[in-house]
């Protein structure tokens, strides 16, 4: 018995050891990957619930986690050398695809968002989440740090280009991620607070100014965020629902599937953006909890991943990617909590989706392709 025992540990010992090679050989770190597939597999729990139990909606997430698995383990084999001389390229043919979706790109729900390739659609808007970050990162690799004003106009330029593209689509929230993305990189880049002062103050005139040329809908989207009840069946409905499913989920929860706002279709957008008050209402507080540690793990361990790389690119653009993340689940929380306005923020690797979904594990791949050639990156 005992030496069934020692044999059955060695055979663990072995399969354990097998794997930790086998992902150090294709460049992956293990605990941010186990950190990723715990939450991907909460999500699809999640989904099938929010979905109606449609076990195709289900069927199709696994798909695009599958396509995003794949692109983030093909490009944690890239050199970073190469990502990095790539930048500006990847930068400019997202900007192009921009302009030609403005041009004569797919509509739907209102919105020009798409290119149409026959077989499938994708949102180009989803490249310049990457693209963006790269090439500030890029630019800002051999200039002194922290950046001089004409290097801040400049790079302001390259961030505003895009976002505004993606705004007059519209689509605001996708936007406005795109500016944290390039906003983190200079931040991090050594920016001061008299700098960020400035800009902040800039930034609020801006808005003021932008408040102008918003779409009607999304002017009330920031109105009824200050009191939702002024508009309760209209702009205002999501964020009532929204808190009424957490609200009534209390600390427990009142049961998977058993959702009264979800199954009962009160709660709009369920699978999708509003995926996290499902959460709240069949799970309650200690299911949101749960999530959040899942989350808060993720991006401790991609920040630890990036403070460990050797190259101005490389720590730029990790810690833009790993605390990106962490903005697309505040936004989330915040617009399902009704702390922040409702925009099109999806909660990363939960709501359904297909190519954000393969975005972002892209961007934990070229994380992982940083951190894993560290000791590789030249000049």
């Amino acid at each position: 018995m005992i030496y069934e025992q020692l044999t059955d540990a060695s055979r663990a010992r072995r399969t354990v050891t097998a794997g930790a090679r086998m992902l150090l050989a294709l460049k992956l770190d293990g605990p941010l990957l186990i950190g990723l597939s715990l939450v991907a597999a909460y999500g699809l729990i999640v989904l099938y619930s929010a979905s109606g139990q449609s076990l195709g909606t289900v069927l199709r997430q696994v798909a695009h986690l599958g396509m995003g698995a794949l692109a983030m383990a093909v490009l944690a084999q890239v050199n970073p050398n190469f990502l990095r001389r790539s930048s500006p390229w990847l930068y400019a043919l997202g900007v192009v695809l921009l302009l030609i979706v403005a041009a004569m790109g797919y509509v739907g729900k209102g919105a020009q968002r798409w290119l149409n390739l026959g077989i499938l659609r994708f949102q180009p808007s989803e490249i310049m989440k990457l693209a963006v970050p790269m090439v500030c990162a890029w630019y800002l690799h051999d200039r002194p740090l922290p950046p001089r004003v004409r290097t801040l106009l400049l790079l302001t330029i390259v961030i505003m280009l895009p976002a505004g593209l993606v705004v007059l689509q519209p689509d605001l929230g996708t936007g406005a991620l795109i500016v944290v993305g390039g906003a983190l990189v200079i931040i991090m880049a050594g920016l001061q607070i008299r700098i960020m002062a400035a800009l902040g103050a800039l930034a609020a005139l801006g808005g003021w100014v932008g408040w102008h040329f918003l779409h009607d809908y999304q002017r009330k989207r920031v109105l009824t965020f200050m009191n939702p009840e002024s508009d309760p069946l209209g702009a205002g409905y999501h964020s009532i629902q929204s808190m009424i499913a957490i609200g009534s989920g209390g600390t427990f929860g009142k049961g998977w599937m058993n959702g009264s706002q979800a199954q009962l279709e009160f709660l709009p957008e369920r699978s999708t953006d509003f995926i996290f008050a499902v959460i709240g209402e069949e799970f309650g507080m200690l299911g949101l909890l749960l999530l959040l540690l899942l989350y808060a793990f993720v991006v401790a361990r991609a920040l630890y991943l990036a403070t460990q790389t050797q190259d101005t690119y490389a720590r730029l653009l990790a810690g833009s990617l790993a605390l990106t993340f962490f903005v697309y689940v505040f936004i989330n929380a915040g617009m399902v909590s009704g702390l922040l306005p409702v925009v099109g923020v999806p909660l990363p690797l939960v709501s359904y989706g297909g190519t954000s979904m393969v975005t972002l594990l892209a961007g934990f791949g070229i994380l992982m392709s940083l951190y894993s050639h560290r000791k590789l990156i030249g000049s």
